[in-house]
């Protein structure tokens, strides 16, 4: 087993239970964003940019709030860890026909990058926006 320096995840608890998890790394450790042609189209050669990758919340804590605290939490961790800013690729759900599936928002929606002051930068798909914050501490 291999421990990384800087833990790769966050965990939301509610009380002694552990309700949501998230990823949040530096974004040149993730080849499927660094090598991504259609994001490369829209952000910044920034070796310090992190990257919010995906969310875990357990079914019965869905829709109430748990994945943005935990992006703010995310926000909050990079900052600590030297990022220059936060990225991440949610999705739009007004743009979508119906609801969308639970598996359809691992990468969190548009909505919550917003509450937490993300602003978006582009879009790789129409319902796909790519959303930045840029840390004070840069």
């Amino acid at each position: 087993m291999q421990e990384a320096e800087v833990p790769i995840g966050l965990l939301a608890y509610l009380d002694d239970d552990v309700v949501g998890w998230t990823r949040v790394v530096p974004r040149l450790t993730l080849p499927g964003v660094a090598e991504n042609r259609a994001l490369a189209r829209i952000l910044d050669d920034d070796p310090d940019a992190w990257w919010v990758s995906c969310f875990v919340v357990r079914r019965e804590y869905r829709g109430k709030g748990i994945g943005t605290v935990l992006l703010g939490a995310a926000v909050d961790w990079a900052a600590q860890h030297g990022a220059s800013m936060v990225e991440g690729h949610p999705i739009d759900t007004s743009g979508l026909a119906g609801a969308p599936s639970p598996s359809a928002l691992f990468t969190g929606t548009l909505a919550m990058f917003e509450r937490v002051g993300f602003a978006e930068i582009g879009r790789t798909y129409p319902t796909r926006p790519v959303m930045r914050q840029k840390l004070l501490n840069r």
